[in-house]
């Protein structure tokens, strides 16, 4: 049986009302095709674009190695200057992502090549959003985003293969403790599932974009991406308009943040075995009573 995966629902166009009966209130993902061909970013956004308006500004890299066991997540795995990485993705395969780049620090004329989708909703957090950058093979690996926001993810310059679950399946897909991501010694796209049993008949869908896709993500949604060709994405967020779920962000920002973090610090490699065997026996026990979660 394996992963059950079907396939996302692709629009090309959508009104507010049929945005928000089939996607946004039951928080299902979908594909809008021409959301972002009304940019100017959709005739400008190339690697040359985004070389002259950044420039050498020097940028931490992230790769999927495993993390140091004291370290946050998010720490990066080198430096390099932006046009120096960007020549790198253009030409041959890297592990390298560049990882919640604020492009628009530097250069602000770049604020003029997008649009918020607000005919569509509300409650858009960033005036300066964040932006993903990565060579051919680079991949995200298994998490949800930490303040469990509504995300409108708008790809550029090639192609991106995405597996997506829904929040319910946390337990069953190895959810670390204290954590927004997944053990990470099982491939999500190719699991073992001798290994991982807890996987066998977890239901998600699967999806790829190219240049001028937009994603939309619902709040809590699990993610991976395998960059296809060296490429780069923009993430758009909004807030939901459940108090639970921003009950949810503030805790995962402040509470379960701080506290992993001082774990790690504290007990390093002994905490990170614990979380594992924690994820190991919790997808274990969800699996024997074959709920999702």
């Amino acid at each position: 049986m394996g992963l059950i995966l079907k396939p996302i629902e692709v629009v090309e166009d959508i009104s507010k009302e049929e945005f928000y009966t089939k996607f946004l209130k039951p928080r299902k993902p979908v594909i809008l095709r021409n959301l972002a061909h009304k940019w100017p970013a959709f005739e400008k956004w190339n690697f040359d674009y985004m070389k002259a308006m950044v420039g050498d500004v020097e940028v931490p890299l992230y790769d999927s190695s495993k993390a140091d066991p004291s370290a946050p997540i998010n720490a990066s795995a080198a430096k390099m200057k932006f046009s120096e990485y960007i020549d790198l993705i253009e030409k041959e395969p890297t592990d390298l992502r560049l990882f919640l780049f604020d492009p628009i620090k530097h250069a602000p004329a770049i604020l003029n090549d997008y649009l918020a989708p607000k005919e569509l909703m509300g409650g858009f957090l960033d005036n300066y959003p964040n932006m993903f950058f990565g060579g051919k093979g680079s991949e995200t690996f298994l998490h949800y985003d930490i303040d469990m926001a509504h995300i409108f993810h708008t790809h550029f310059g090639g192609r991106k293969h995405i597996l997506l679950f829904d929040y319910k399946w946390k337990k069953r897909l190895y959810a670390l403790p204290l954590a927004t991501y997944a053990l990470e010694d099982y491939r999500i796209e190719k699991p073992d599932f001798e290994k991982f049993p807890a996987l066998e008949g977890v239901q998600g869908i699967e999806c790829y974009l190219e240049h001028g896709d937009t994603l939309f993500m619902p709040t809590g949604y699990w993610h991976w991406m395998k960059y296809l060709d060296g490429s780069f994405s923009i993430s758009l967020r909004a807030w939901d308009k459940s108090w639970a779920v921003k009950a949810h962000s503030l805790w995962n920002l402040t509470v379960q943040r701080t506290l992993d973090n001082y774990l790690k610090k504290k007990y390093k490699k002994r905490y990170m075995d614990w979380k594992e065997r924690k994820a190991i026996s919790n997808a274990n026990r969800a699996l024997k009573k074959q709920v999702p979660n």
